[in-house]
C-alpha cells in the first residue's frame, strides 16, 4: 500500500441523520453540469433493444415451470385438491399444496411483519392454493386447468353497499385514521356557504406491464436466490424469509429491472413463495409467471371508496370547516386503509377539521398500494369539492383556493419546508389561458360538442426514508455505485449517476450503477416517492466522503476542491483523479430521517388544467388537453421527471374516465382481470400533456433539496377533468369513473 492509500483508506462511511437543514448542497455548483438536464436514461439502449434482463428471463440450469391453482370460490375452506387428472399430463413432476406456508394476501412492504399466509381458509375468489410444476410451461398450464378444488362453504361478504353500515375504525398505524379539531358541525351551521357531498371511487389496479414472476433456484449453501420483480428488496428479503422459515442471511433477491409496480410489488406476492417451496421440494429451479388474470385475481387493488366532503366558507370564501369523511374496504384482519384524508389534513386553510376513515370487510381481494395512496382518490374527492363551492360562492375556483392557502400546516402548527402551490396554479393560469375560459357552464358548444375547462391542485406529502449505497473511485477513475435500490421506470439508474457524476466530477460515461440486489446496502425501495431523495442522498454522502479524501490527498480543504472532468483542481493545481485514488476509495453513505420531518410539513405540488368536450348526442368524452405544472424542489432530470408527470396524469384520465374493477356480488371475482376488461388510458384517450416545473430548493427535505414527484401527477388530475366535464356540460357526476350514461340523462338538449 503506497501513501496515498494509506492516508486515504479504502473504506469508510459517511452518515447523515436529517436533524438540522441542509442549505449547501454540491449540485448547487454544477461543475459537471449534468444535474437538472433532461439527459436520456442511461439503461435506454438495453431496454429498447431487449438486452435488459426482467425477472422471468434468467437463465438457469434444469429449469422447471409453475403455474398458479386459483380458488374458485370467494369464501371456504378447502376440504380436498384432486389432482389425478393433472398428474397424468406428460410433463408433469409434481403439483405443491403447502397450505400453512402459501401466501393467502401479499404484504405491502415492511420489515417487522410477515405476510399473511394459511390458504386452507380461502378468503376471495382467485386467492392460489396451489402449485402445478412440469418440464414445460404449457405441461404446467395444462395440468393447472385440471386442478379441482373442493370445499366447504363460509358466508362471506361480497356486496359493499350491504355492509357500510358495518364498517369499522382500523387501528392506530403510521398514518391516523381519524383526526379532529374545533367543531365541524356547529362551523358548518354557521357558514355563510356550505357544500356536503358524497364521491365514490371503484377499485382499481396497477396493471403494471410486467406481470410477477419469481426464478427461485436454493443454493447447496441452503440459500435461496430469487430473480423477482419487486420494488423493495431488503424488507422483501424479510418478509420472504419470514414467510419461509429461515434466517434473513439465507435469501436473497435480485431485481435489476421491474416493469413498473405502481405499489403492487412492494411486498412479496404469491408466486414468491410458491416458486421456493416448490423449487425447495424438487431440488431444482422453478419459474413462475403470473398470468394476467392472476395478477388482477390475486395481488392487490387500489379500494374502492366512498367519500362524504363537508366544506364551510365565510362571505369571503375564506374556509371556516373542512370535513372528509371516508369508508373504504378490505379483507378481514387486515390493517391497511386507503388514506383518502391524506392530503386534506394540510391542502387548505380552515380551524375546524375532521378526517376520518373506516374500513368495510369483504371478502374481495387485498386492498393495499397503488401509485399516491390518499391522494390519488382523496384529491379526486376534495378537488371537485372544491371547483363545486367555489360555483356556489361564485368566485373563480383559483381564487377559492388562493382564498385558503394556509401560513402554516393548519393541523400541525408547523411551517411548511416550502410550498409553491399558488405559484403553480398562477403558471399555469397563464400558460393554459385560464382567462379565456367561459365561467357560465354549458355555454361552449361547437357542432356536437360541448367544451370545457377544469382545474385542480395537486399536494402529495414528501418522505424521506432510512437509505445506503456504497460508491468506489477505481484506480481508472470510475464510480461504481451499489445499492439495492430498484428501477421500477422510474429512471434510478440515471438519477443515481447523475448524482454521483456531478458530486465526483465525472463524465456521465464514467459511472456505473448497480441496483435491485438484496446483497448490496439496503436502500429505502421503490415506493412513496421516496426513492430519489432517500437512495439519491445515500449516493451523493458517499461521493461526499470520497471528495474529502481527495481534497485530503491534496492536502488542501473539502471546500477548496473542484472535480471536473476527471480532474481535482484546487489552489491552481490540477491533477487526475487517478493520481489520487492509489488502491481505490470506497464510501458507504446512509441517510435516515431526523427532527426536520417533525418540525415542518414537506410536500409536494402542483395545478392541473385539462380541457374536454363531450358529444351532445352520445355523451363521449375526449380529453384535448391537459397542463400540469409542478414544485417538487430540485428537479434532477427534466425529462425523466417530466415522464413521471406524464404518467401521473394519464392515472388521472384512467381514474376520471375508465378504470374500475367490477366485483361479482356473489362470490367477490373481478370480472374485468385483463387489459381487454380493464380499461386503463391507450394512445387515443391521452392528448399532447405538457408539464411544467416550478423552480424550488427544499433545504428542509435531504441535502439534495430534491423531493418526491412520481406521485404528485396523479393527484388531483382526474379532478380537473371532472371539473372540466361539468365546466362543459352542466352534469355533476360523483360516482367515477364518468362514464356515458352517467352524463346521458342530464345533458342540455
Amino acid at each position: 500500500m503506497n501513501l496515498i492509500s494509506k492516508i486515504l483508506g479504502r473504506d469508510d462511511t459517511r452518515s447523515l441523520t436529517m436533524d438540522q437543514p441542509h442549505p449547501d448542497s454540491l449540485l448547487d455548483t454544477g461543475a459537471q453540469g449534468v444535474i437538472g438536464r433532461p439527459l436520456d436514461r442511461v439503461e435506454g439502449p438495453l431496454k429498447v433493444s431487449g438486452r435488459a434482463t426482467y425477472a422471468a428471463e434468467y437463465p438457469a440450469e434444469k429449469l422447471a415451470y409453475g403455474v398458479l391453482v386459483r380458488a374458485t370460490f370467494g369464501s371456504g375452506t378447502i376440504t380436498d385438491v384432486v389432482t389425478d387428472a393433472a398428474r397424468s399430463v406428460a410433463g408433469v413432476i409434481d403439483i405443491v399444496t403447502d397450505y400453512p406456508t402459501f401466501i393467502r394476501n401479499p404484504q405491502q412492504g415492511g420489515e417487522t411483519k410477515a405476510p399473511t399466509q394459511g390458504v386452507e381458509k380461502v378468503d376471495y375468489f382467485g386467492e392460489i392454493v396451489a402449485i402445478v410444476v412440469a418440464e414445460t410451461f404449457e405441461a404446467a398450464r395444462e395440468a393447472a386447468q385440471l386442478v379441482t378444488v373442493t370445499h366447504e362453504p363460509i358466508k362471506g361478504a361480497f356486496v359493499f353497499e350491504a355492509h357500510r353500515t358495518e364498517a369499522e375504525t382500523p387501528p392506530p398505524d403510521q398514518i391516523p385514521p381519524r383526526t379532529e379539531q374545533g367543531d365541524v358541525d356547529a362551523a358548518m351551521a354557521q357558514a355563510a356557504f356550505t357544500l356536503d357531498a358524497t364521491y365514490t371511487t371503484p377499485s382499481q389496479n396497477s396493471a403494471a406491464m410486467e406481470p410477477h414472476a419469481s426464478i427461485a433456484e436454493w443454493k447447496e449453501d441452503g440459500t435461496l436466490l430469487l430473480h423477482g420483480a419487486y420494488q423493495m428488496v431488503a424488507s422483501d428479503q424479510m418478509q420472504l424469509a419470514k414467510a419461509l422459515g429461515v434466517g434473513e442471511d439465507k435469501v436473497r433477491i435480485i431485481s435489476r429491472y421491474v416493469g413498473g409496480g405502481f405499489g403492487s410489488k412492494l411486498g412479496i406476492a404469491p408466486e414468491s413463495v410458491a416458486a421456493a417451496i416448490a423449487a425447495k421440494k424438487l431440488g431444482r429451479p422453478v419459474k413462475v409467471a403470473m398470468a394476467r388474470q392472476q395478477v388482477f385475481d390475486a395481488t392487490v387493488r387500489r379500494s374502492n371508496t366512498e367519500q362524504r366532503i363537508r366544506l364551510g366558507a365565510d362571505a369571503d370564501g375564506r374556509l371556516t370547516a373542512i370535513a372528509h369523511e371516508t369508508l373504504v374496504s378490505n379483507l378481514p384482519g387486515e390493517d391497511f386503509f386507503e388514506p383518502a384524508g391524506m392530503g386534506t389534513h394540510f391542502a387548505y386553510a380552515g380551524e375546524n377539521r375532521l378526517v376520518d376513515h373506516k374500513i368495510v370487510r369483504l371478502n374481495w381481494l387485498l386492498a393495499g398500494s397503488m401509485r399516491a395512496p390518499g391522494e390519488a382518490v382523496g384529491m379526486l374527492a376534495l378537488e371537485s369539492a372544491m371547483d363545486e363551492l367555489a360555483e356556489t360562492i361564485g368566485i373563480d375556483p383559483i381564487e377559492l383556493r388562493r382564498r385558503n392557502e394556509p401560513s402554516q400546516d393548519p393541523e400541525k402548527q408547523v411551517p411548511f419546508s416550502s410550498r409553491s402551490l399558488v405559484a403553480c396554479m398562477d403558471k399555469g393560469a397563464e400558460l393554459f389561458g385560464w382567462s379565456d375560459r367561459k365561467t357560465r357552464p354549458a355555454s361552449d358548444r361547437r357542432g356536437e360538442w360541448w367544451h370545457g375547462i377544469g382545474m385542480a391542485a395537486a399536494v402529495r406529502s414528501n418522505m424521506l426514508q432510512k437509505s445506503s449505497a456504497s460508491v468506489e473511485l477505481t484506480t481508472d477513475g470510475r464510480a461504481i455505485v451499489s445499492t439495492d435500490m430498484t428501477d421500477i421506470g422510474t429512471g434510478t439508474y440515471t438519477i443515481l449517476a447523475q448524482i454521483a457524476a456531478e458530486t465526483l466530477g465525472l463524465p456521465l460515461d464514467r459511472v456505473i450503477v448497480h441496483l435491485g440486489d438484496g446483497a448490496a446496502p439496503p436502500a429505502a425501495g421503490s415506493g412513496g416517492s421516496w426513492g430519489a431523495g432517500s437512495s439519491g442522498s445515500s449516493v451523493y454522502l458517499a461521493c461526499e466522503g470520497i471528495r474529502e479524501k481527495l481534497a485530503k490527498a491534496m492536502e488542501v480543504a473539502p471546500e477548496e476542491l473542484t472535480l471536473k472532468d476527471g480532474r481535482a483542481i484546487a489552489q491552481n493545481r490540477a491533477v487526475d483523479v487517478t493520481e489520487l485514488v492509489g488502491e481505490g476509495i470506497t464510501v458507504t453513505g446512509e441517510i435516515a430521517p431526523g427532527k426536520q420531518e417533525k418540525l415542518f410539513n414537506q410536500a409536494s405540488y402542483g395545478a392541473h388544467f385539462a380541457e374536454v368536450k363531450v358529444n351532445a348526442v352520445t355523451g363521449e368524452i375526449r380529453v384535448e388537453r391537459m397542463l400540469g405544472v409542478f414544485a417538487a424542489g430540485r428537479i434532477l432530470n427534466a425529462k425523466t421527471a417530466r415522464s413521471q408527470c406524464l404518467g401521473g396524469m394519464t392515472f388521472g384520465i384512467g381514474a376520471a374516465l375508465s378504470e374500475e374493477l367490477v366485483h361479482d356480488p356473489r362470490n367477490g371475482k373481478v370480472v374485468n382481470r385483463d387489459l381487454a376488461e380493464y380499461h386503463v388510458p391507450v394512445n387515443a384517450d391521452v392528448p399532447q400533456l405538457d408539464v411544467h416545473f416550478v423552480e424550488e430548493r427544499d433545504i428542509h427535505a435531504n441535502p439534495i433539496h430534491a423531493k418526491g414527484i412520481g406521485e404528485l401527477g396523479i393527484s388531483g388530475a382526474g379532478a380537473a377533468i371532472a371539473n372540466a366535464i361539468y365546466n362543459a356540460t352542466g352534469v355533476r357526476v360523483r360516482d367515477f369513473p364518468i362514464t356515458c350514461d352517467k352524463l346521458l340523462e342530464g345533458l342540455p338538449d
